[in-house]
């Protein structure tokens, strides 16, 4: 949540829980019956008309007029409760008629005038209520409403000092709250009309609940608003607002830190006053308050000045504020927990703050914040894990609590989130080498179980190509990834699943299915053109019934098949005609035209009879082409029949396809009622083909003269 929203919410909810707390106080009239609740709509309107008649009728210092002029105020103010009827109240004439008792009559002698701040106090009140609704906000002030309102807040300056006074300063300073709320206009215009300089005297007004009105307009009026924070803070309002900040009262200290946030927004040279006038310590101490608001505000609040200066962050830390700080992330209150994560976010981009905020226990609050659907929550926390993720201190912590799971795993809202998440995973690719790398495979080996597997699935994504053998082979990570493949756990099956596609991903062996295989051995070849041609023939193949011609010197040289079968000591040494009985005749040809040009084209449709066939004549190159050509065709439904095809005829680049294939699409594979006794198959094909995969790398860099 930005903190533009944060004030509106936060404001309403003051004002709410302000207005709340003072009906309680407010007593109905003894000699007047309040609206009774099941009068009809015309009864109603007919009541607003006739308080409304009232207050414009009875305007005068007369006891009787007073009476009936603070009954028809508090009337209107019982009716303004309900929000749905601010609006018919407005548009019966009711803003006028109260604007017109802010002031107090003339007295008709020297006399007392009777009901003396009552009459004002019950119009201020309920013009405040009238101003909820934003639409009423410059009704009521271009009635006059503000100037009145302004005065009422120098009442005590007789040296009358009772409840009326206390009350009628209270009602003014809340209404003027409630009509500056959102409006820029009004906000200057209560500046312009001398309120500011009134309301930072009344901070130290002797009633607790005048300080507290006083405080909510002051914030009100600094929001989004230079000018007027610039004249609360001329006006010497910042030592006392320190003060109010270690009040025992919670209103109190709630009020005090909202109105110094809203000082400090945007506007770093008051947030400098602000430190300097020895704000820090009472703000940190609020994190520790019974109330959740003021833990909020004052959270928020080090977040802002965590983005001073470095040295700001560093004595924010040192003053004690990171432990209540990560208590409130564990708080019920997601508000508090997003707030508590802003601050932690800010304060994590100093290096020993991350440092410090993981050694007490930051991270794992963090990680849960990542399942939270509130939006700003989750980009908070993932923020903060960022943070702590450019400290190599925190790498090891990370990871031992399956954080890069958690990372990678999560379902995040926004793509600035997005955006932050991929950044951190990033940042811990970057981080694992040296003594991250050393620390994490120390781990790998005496760590408890759950850490080992933590840590090698981490290491899937995140180590290099060049510390792969390292940590897997020599350090058993991948006899680890290998069982959490085998466990009865689908969560482990897919998570070592999607682990081990990684590190193949690293392992440098082609696979069929990213790209056609490489040329053959080179070879002269006698070319298309004596495909089955009887000249110069020497041998021929009865195929299907049919004559096919060929030139045993290019059989010779095809591959070892052939050459036992024309010179050892098999009968077809010396025969005219070789039958071949278990080939059809496409298949042979194609065999053949590959033997005598070194390439041709496998449809999907024949390569398995072809791979049987180059196989059986141990043509590797053709082997190659036919596999590559049955791994396009790799699909949930077939992979079983293409592992046993790879099996059957020693097609080990289509058997690591399949491997690969199964690795990468096992979310579609689990359901199948084969997947688990395929999965216990392919193991050791898994073992061996990293196992050879490492080695052949290891054999490459070691040829161009590279040490690891």
């Amino acid at each position: 949540m930005d903190h533009e929203k944060r004030q509106t919410v936060s404001t309403r909810r003051s004002l709410k829980r302000k207005l709340d707390q003072e009906f309680e106080e407010q007593k109905p009239d003894r000699k007047f019956s309040t609206v009774e609740s099941d009068h009809t709509d015309q009864d109603l309107l007919q009541d607003i008309r006739d308080h409304v008649a009232t207050l414009n009728s009875v305007y005068s210092s007369d006891e009787a007029d007073r009476a009936a002029a603070k009954h028809a105020a508090h009337s209107l103010s019982e009716l303004a409760k309900n929000e749905e009827l601010v609006s018919l109240i407005v548009d019966n004439g009711a803003v006028p008629a109260l604007v017109r008792h802010l002031p107090a009559p003339p007295p008709l002698s020297d006399a007392h005038i009777p009901y003396e701040h009552e009459v004002e106090k019950g119009s201020a009140f309920a013009l405040g209520l009238l101003a909820i609704k934003p639409e009423h906000q410059q009704l009521i002030v271009d009635a006059g409403a503000l100037s009145h309102l302004v005065a009422l807040l120098k009442c005590h300056k007789n040296g009358i000092n009772s409840r009326a006074v206390n009350g009628v300063i209270r009602r003014a300073a809340d209404a003027i709250t409630n009509l500056a709320h959102e409006n820029a206009n009004i906000k200057t215009r209560v500046r312009m009309e001398g309120g500011i300089p009134l309301l930072v005297e009344l901070l130290k007004f002797v009633d607790v609940k005048v300080q507290r009105a006083s405080a909510g307009a002051l914030r009100t009026l600094a929001f989004k608003n230079n000018e007027n924070k610039l004249q609360i803070v001329t006006c010497a309002a910042l030592p006392t607002l320190i003060l109010m900040l270690q009040s025992e009262d919670a209103s109190i200290h709630y009020e005090a830190v909202g109105v110094i946030g809203n000082l400090v927004h945007s506007s770093p040279n008051i947030k400098k006053e602000v430190l300097f006038a020895g704000a820090l310590q009472p703000v940190i101490g609020l994190l520790s308050s019974s109330c959740s608001e003021s833990q909020r505000e004052a959270a928020l609040l080090l977040g802002q000045f965590a983005t001073a200066d470095s040295e700001c962050k560093v004595h924010i830390v040192q003053r004690g504020a990171v432990r209540p700080l990560i208590e409130m992330l564990q708080s019920p209150d997601s508000q508090l927990k997003e707030m508590a994560a802003f601050a932690l976010g800010r304060l994590a981009q100093d290096t020993h703050n991350q440092a410090g905020i993981a050694h007490n226990g930051g991270v794992v609050p963090l990680l849960k914040l990542l399942d939270s659907k509130n939006a700003s929550l989750q980009h908070n926390a993932a923020f903060a894990l960022y943070g702590l993720a450019d400290n190599e201190d925190n790498i090891a912590d990370l990871i031992r609590v399956g954080g890069v799971q958690k990372l990678q795993d999560g379902e995040f809202t926004v793509q600035p989130t997005k955006d932050c998440v991929a950044k951190t995973l990033k940042r811990l690719e970057e981080k694992i080498h040296g003594r991250v790398l050393n620390h994490l495979v120390y781990l790998m080996r005496v760590a408890d179980k759950a850490v080992q597997r933590r840590v090698a699935l981490a290491l899937a994504h995140l180590c290099s190509p060049d510390d792969c053998k390292t940590v897997f082979i020599d350090n058993n990570g991948l006899d680890l990834l290998l069982g959490l493949l085998e466990s009865k756990t689908v969560k482990q099956q897919e998570d070592s699943s999607a682990a081990l596609y990684k590190l193949a991903t690293k392992a440098s062996l082609p696979s069929p299915m990213d790209a056609a295989p490489p040329s053959p051995t080179p070879q002269v070849y006698l070319g298309e053109q004596y495909v089955n041609n009887q000249t110069l023939s020497d041998v021929t193949f009865l195929v299907e019934g049919k004559r096919f011609y060929a030139h045993r010197i290019c059989l010779l040289a095809s591959s070892d098949a052939f050459r036992a079968m024309f010179d050892g000591g098999y009968r077809e040494k010396d025969a005219k005609d070789v039958e071949i009985p278990n080939i059809r005749w496409d298949v042979f040809e194609l065999m053949m035209r590959f033997i005598y040009t070194g390439s041709v084209d496998v449809n999907r449709e024949i390569a398995p009879d072809l791979l049987r066939a180059a196989d059986q004549y141990l043509l590797e190159g053709l082997k190659r082409l036919c596999e590559f050509a049955i791994a396009q065709d790799i699909t949930v439904e077939n992979v079983p029949l293409m592992y046993e095809l790879s099996e059957a005829y020693n097609a080990t680049t289509l058997r690591q396809s399949c491997i690969l294939f199964i690795l990468d699409q096992f979310d579609e594979l689990r359901s199948k009622p084969w997947c688990c006794h395929l999965i216990q198959r392919i193991v050791p094909e898994i073992r061996n083909y990293f196992t050879k995969a490492f080695a052949k790398a290891l054999k490459v860099d070691s040829s161009q003269g590279i040490c690891r």
